[in-house]
């Protein structure tokens, strides 16, 4: 598979939704495969919140010959987000002793806009985002109807929920609990507090009990396996993560909201949205329910729902490379 990491550097000015000015924007991403003769052969998709460019190593089983996301007949593009750690940067985006600017979503769709327009692209056969990735696309098949001919949806909504919006607000309330997170490189703890909590989300009971559970141990009073687990992720995070990132984006997630400025109410709004869509949930998401996905359903006028059985809860879109991909390749036929 021909992938490539590179760079590209903006010049000159980068002003965010609220009017924060940010300069010297760096942006990483990867591609994969080669672009066609008439260039109409690109699928773009966006990140979740702690993923980055590199698509095939998040989500493997998914980017290759043959695979949904076909190398062999398209080019691919995963672009960094303005926020994240892995490489995207820019001025005034993170300070020292000093909160991270407020990036929201449409700021990151604005980046990614930045970026099709130097590479010359014009047109995105398929845009695709799971969870906050979602909310990327969802914006900027809003932003740019001409350029996106088609977008796929997976386990995200039109608007942040007040539930995802409380989860985020108790993880960043573990982030700030630790006194050295505005430090560059500080906040280990917190982090790793509040990855703890994510991981909670991310799976559900069933899940838990199935993977988690001291079921051949009943006198066990202390150092439970689902204890060390939560322990793990949230070191494994820590390793490859920053708490200002973490913190920032959480905010970006909370910002989503289609209808925001657009003088319509979210039925209105979704309603306008003409690109054929594929939608998927998965049926034990605790985080971002299939109700989310029912609401983009029924006011996309031309979308399809796939709601998938998996144990994996939120994750599972992640994990569920076999159904997502077989549902894709049919819908794209």
């Amino acid at each position: 598979m021909n992938t490539t990491r590179h760079i590209y550097h903006h010049e000159g000015p980068f002003s965010l939704e609220n009017g924060q000015v940010l300069n010297d924007l760096q942006i990483v991403y990867h591609t994969y495969g080669q672009r066609n003769e008439a260039k109409d052969n690109v699928m773009w998709i966006c990140h979740a919140l702690t993923a980055n460019s590199d698509v095939a190593d998040w989500w493997p089983g998914m980017v290759g010959a043959g695979k949904a996301f076909n190398t062999d007949t398209h080019f691919i593009v995963c672009a960094n987000i303005v926020g994240s750690c892995y490489g995207t940067t820019a001025t005034g985006l993170f300070t020292e002793n000093e909160l991270p600017a407020f990036i929201t979503i449409r700021d990151m769709v604005q980046a990614h806009i930045l970026l099709r327009k130097h590479l010359g692209i014009n047109s995105i056969e398929l845009l695709v985002g799971g969870s906050m990735g979602g909310y990327q696309t969802v914006e900027w098949a809003i932003a740019e109807p001409t350029i996106i001919q088609k977008q796929f949806l997976l386990v995200t909504g039109a608007a942040e929920s007040a539930w995802g919006i409380a989860i985020h607000t108790a993880q960043r309330l573990a982030i700030e609990a630790d006194s050295t997170w505005l430090q560059t490189g500080g906040g280990a703890k917190g982090l790793k507090a509040a990855r703890a909590f994510g991981m909670v989300t991310y799976r559900n009971y069933k899940q838990y009990m199935l993977s988690q559970s001291d079921s051949n141990d009943d006198e066990k009073t202390d150092n439970f396996k689902a204890s060390s687990y939560i322990n793990y992720q949230g070191e494994k995070l820590v390793s490859r993560f920053n708490a200002k990132s973490y913190w920032c984006l959480t905010k970006s997630m909370d910002s989503h909201n289609i209808t925001r400025g657009r003088g319509g109410n979210m039925n209105e709004v979704l309603a306008q949205v003409l690109q054929p869509t594929l939608i998927i949930g998965i049926n034990s998401d605790f985080l971002c329910p299939t109700q989310e996905q029912q609401v983009l359903a029924s006011y996309l006028p031309d979308s399809q729902l796939h709601i998938i059985d998996s144990l994996y809860g939120h994750d599972g879109f992640l994990t569920e490379t076999i159904k997502v991909g077989s549902i894709l390749k049919d819908w794209m036929k």
